[in-house]
């Protein structure tokens, strides 16, 4: 076959990278046209395309794994509901519904099918997280997901090329910011035709009249350089475990891996029940989390596609915290579920005996912020003038220690999103940062530092109480250190006049009183006194870590001038190793 042949092998791979690049400029359109911050600045969203049946073919790398991996399983629900061949050129279709879209009802998944010549050929499928879908907004106080917010079933959005009015009326007066909502779901609409475009461009210049052979190239391929490395993985069966904080109590995240020749299979038996508030997980995002983390460490550079995850397999018992079923709520699903890459390293850990990071932070701490009439306890003359405003902004604690590395501080794994600047937010709502820095000594001590905490002060410029949505872990139980590295700080959420807040629910920061968020730090990799001395030095010079830290965890005394007493360090080390 000849490198001229349409189907010749290098053209087929020139494709596939193509079609990556056509997801890559999808989801790169949604950004750039859409309305929220957490669309626009931290890329809380995702980007794919599909065969007709249904498969994931390529998805953009900009974008979180709880988007991507549930939507790779949400496009089969369209077309269950809408098979192919009733599809029409210029319908576009939606839902939020958590079950059958991303795991919850803030999630807004879009599909539009691709048409050729009149043929249809293909589905592009994004999703975007919009600031507010009604409800009790943005938390985890809900009893049921009818409190959650406005529901949208499967349904059109545009019926060739007519968006349905009545769906963006409905949607714009149950929301609190209608402007930002329908223009992120006119964005998710936008960024498929885009896709649907770049498609059509690719297709004509490599002169092919489908994908059907691409597709089964890329499935193909995919699904066997991913079996090759798990198949140099120790087969057998590895049980993990680990406690959360939970809403009113702790949670426990239990997980059976089983690893063979034709995939790893991982089972969730033996974790706790649904929980009465939102932190419950649809199996949708359970499988997209606990997916990623076992590609992270055992085929991270196989491209992420239904042939790739095919061969990760994941179940939970239906009545579980990760297979919670209707109406059970979800809001904050992502409290729970992004835990569970942590518990996948835990299982792979003692199968490859060692090479994975200690725990980390994992579930975001986002500030969620409201503010107006009736969204803060108290007297309501105290917000009747208040302005009216609802902001969430991305932020995140310490990541775990790496294999030869420390871990990264203040990053969002594995979401994966972008820190949303403060400067955006202080422009669009009357909240101001009053401080954010790094968390000195949240890093877990080890040969290998666990990536460090920050800490957010949050007031408002109005002379009013405001509301925050806490949905916040790792405070009681903090990320683990792994192979002799210390513990994580814990987090904590209190009020600048020393009251202590709840990790999770809706409360008030006072009028004239500061919110102070102290995000947690990830776990130490190794034993601390291995750490290079040089090392410690610069990181207190930095700030990361104390001078009493130092002496006292990695046995290093260091000056005031921030140079080493190589004397005294050599006496301490000797202690410990005593």
């Amino acid at each position: 076959m000849s490198i001229n042949d349409p189907l010749s092998p290098i053209r087929l791979q020139l494709m596939w990278d193509r079609l990556i690049a056509v997801v890559e400029e999808q989801a790169l359109a949604l950004m750039r046209t859409g309305f929220s911050t957490s669309t626009r600045e931290a890329g809380d969203l995702s980007a794919g395309v599909f065969d007709l049946d249904g498969a994931m073919l390529a998805q953009a790398v900009t974008g979180t794994p709880g988007h991507i991996n549930s939507m790779a399983r949400a496009v089969y629900h369209f077309l269950d509901r809408f098979p192919a061949h009733t599809m029409k050129e210029g319908d576009i279709y939606l839902t939020n519904d958590p079950w059958k879209g991303t795991g919850h009802l803030h999630d807004f998944t879009f599909v539009t099918p691709t048409f050729r010549r009149g043929k249809m050929v293909a589905l592009f499928a994004s999703t975007c997280h919009v600031v507010d879908i009604g409800g009790r907004g943005m938390g985890v106080d809900a009893r049921q997901v009818y409190e959650e917010g406005l529901y949208v079933p499967l349904m059109h959005f545009a019926r060739e090329g007519v968006v349905d009015r009545t769906l963006t009326d409905i949607v714009a007066a149950n929301v609190r910011e209608p402007v930002q909502v329908v223009g992120d779901l006119y964005s998710l609409a936008t960024c498929n035709e885009i896709g649907c475009r770049r498609l059509i461009e690719m297709m004509d210049e490599f002169a092919i009249d489908d994908l059907d052979r691409l597709g089964t190239h890329i499935l193909e391929k995919s699904k066997q350089a991913s079996l090759e490395q798990i198949r140099k993985i120790k087969p057998g069966e590895y049980k993990f475990s680990m406690r959360v904080d939970g809403y009113d109590k702790p949670i426990d995240l239990v997980a059976t891996m089983k690893i063979g020749a034709d995939g790893i299979d991982v089972d969730f038996g033996g974790t706790s029940g649904v929980s009465a508030h939102g932190i419950n997980v649809p199996i949708c995002y359970t499988e997209a989390y606990a997916s990623f983390g076992v590609k992270c460490i055992v085929a991270p550079k196989v491209p992420n596609n239904e042939g790739s995850l095919e061969v990760i397999r994941i179940t939970a018992p239906e009545g579980c915290i990760l297979n919670a079923k209707h109406p059970a709520p979800v809001a904050g699903r992502h409290v729970t579920g992004q835990m569970l890459p942590d518990v996948m390293f835990g299982c792979l850990h003692q199968a490859l005996a060692g090479g994975v990071p200690a725990e980390g932070a994992s579930c975001l701490w986002n500030l969620s912020a409201l503010g107006g009439p009736g969204r803060a306890d108290g007297d309501p003359a105290e917000t009747v003038n208040a302005k009216v405003f609802t902001i969430m902004s991305f932020h995140a604690g310490g990541t775990g220690a790496r294999p030869g590395k420390d871990g990264l501080s203040a990053t969002a794994f594995p979401s994966g999103v972008r820190n949303v600047p403060i400067e955006v937010n202080e422009t669009i709502s009357p909240i101001v940062v009053w401080k954010k820095e790094y968390r000195q000594d949240s890093g877990g001590a080890g040969e290998f530092r666990g990536g460090l905490g920050q800490i957010m002060e949050v007031g408002t410029l109005d002379d009013a109480p405001f509301a925050i949505s806490a949905y916040y872990d790792r405070i009681d139980h903090p990320p683990r250190g792994r192979d002799g590295g210390q513990n994580g700080m814990a987090g904590r959420v209190a009020l600048d006049s020393g009251t202590k807040l709840r990790g999770m629910g809706q409360q008030t920061v006072p009028k004239n009183d500061r919110l102070i968020i102290s995000m947690p730090g990830g776990g130490g990799l190794g034993n601390p006194r291995r750490r290079a001395i040089a090392a410690v030095a610069d990181d207190v010079r930095q700030g990361f870590i104390s001078a009493e830290s130092a002496r006292r965890d990695y046995g290093v005394a260091v000056n005031d001038d921030g140079s080493v007493d190589q004397a005294e360090t050599t006496k301490l080390r000797a202690i410990a190793a005593e």
